[in-house]
């Protein structure tokens, strides 16, 4: 099936994607008024759904909404977008709707637009990546799953300037997260990740990589990260649904470790594709 007839689901309808149609005074278009998730698919199944419903229940809550849908409804249209057993990812999208009148304040009566679309993962560079540190210019809502991304997409696009895949966020020399990514640093043995705060988005896949280390016997802890410890760590990773786990070899030019994936990435990238194969034959 072609990019553009691939099935999508909006506002109740399932229909090519190329007949998607959305109004131009929809509040997600004139203001980035609204919510998303991304949650992989593995084997047919996404990907600790549960936990990414109770993310985007979090996410709406925190600007005004409610969730327009019940679990079992989501689920519903979740199964009738994913095809095949492949690697993918479901994209969902709520934003707060058509209203008659352009006004920042929130109308009193507005129905939401539910848009999900499902897609093929890239392949994950698993050599590693480049990174740079660049100041954290975001709102102070980070734990928000907005679809209000301009900062990030500048700051991301700074850094692919600089030949480099991601942006490491700090902010007040202390490290937040990715521009699209959590990020995780071994300083001293121990795998250290910044704790939950508005600074950052609580990501899913962040989650269990720590209960996945915890449960092997990986040292590990949530604390925060000096961007001068995160300049001298043995290891530094970046975590997110589509990514997974992700090496970087090289931040702000100059080597990580060895400018290869280290030793503790290894055997955390060999628990986790595991776990995933054990999803899959589940």
């Amino acid at each position: 099936m072609a990019r553009n007839d691939c099935l999508v689901y909006l506002n109740g309808d399932f229909l090519p994607l190329g007949e998607a149609k959305v109004s131009v005074l929809d509040r997600g278009f004139l203001f980035g008024d609204g919510v998303y998730e991304v949650i992989p698919v593995y084997g047919g199944r996404p990907f600790r759904l549960d936990e990414h419903l109770r993310r985007l229940d979090n996410s709406l809550r925190g600007i005004r909404m409610t969730n327009p849908l019940p679990d079992a409804r989501w689920a519903d249209i979740f199964g009738r977008l994913i095809a095949g057993v492949h690697d993918q990812y479901l994209y969902l999208q709520v934003t707060r709707g058509f209203a008659p009148k352009r006004d920042h304040a929130i109308p009193a009566e507005v129905n939401p637009t539910v848009f999900v679309m499902c897609s093929p993962i890239a392949p994950i560079p698993v050599s590693g990546v480049r990174a740079v540190t660049l100041d954290d210019i975001r709102w102070q809502w980070c734990h928000i799953k907005a679809i209000t991304l301009l900062a990030n997409v500048l700051l991301r696009q700074e850094a692919v300037d600089r030949g480099a895949a991601e942006a490491i966020l700090v902010r007040d020399g202390w490290v937040t997260e990715g521009a699209a990514s959590n990020v995780f640093a071994v300083i001293d043995g121990v795998l250290t990740t910044p704790p939950k705060s508005s600074d950052l988005l609580p990501g899913i896949t962040r989650d269990l990589v720590l209960e996945l280390a915890l449960e092997n016997g990986v040292p590990a802890v949530e604390q925060r990260i000096r961007v001068d410890d995160l300049k001298s760590a043995a290891e530094i990773w970046l975590t997110s649904s589509t990514r997974e786990i992700l090496p970087v070899i090289e931040l702000d030019g100059v080597r990580v470790g060895t400018a290869e994936p280290g030793p503790l990435w290894s055997r955390m990238q060999a628990i986790y594709q595991a776990y995933k194969e054990r999803l899959r034959s589940a």
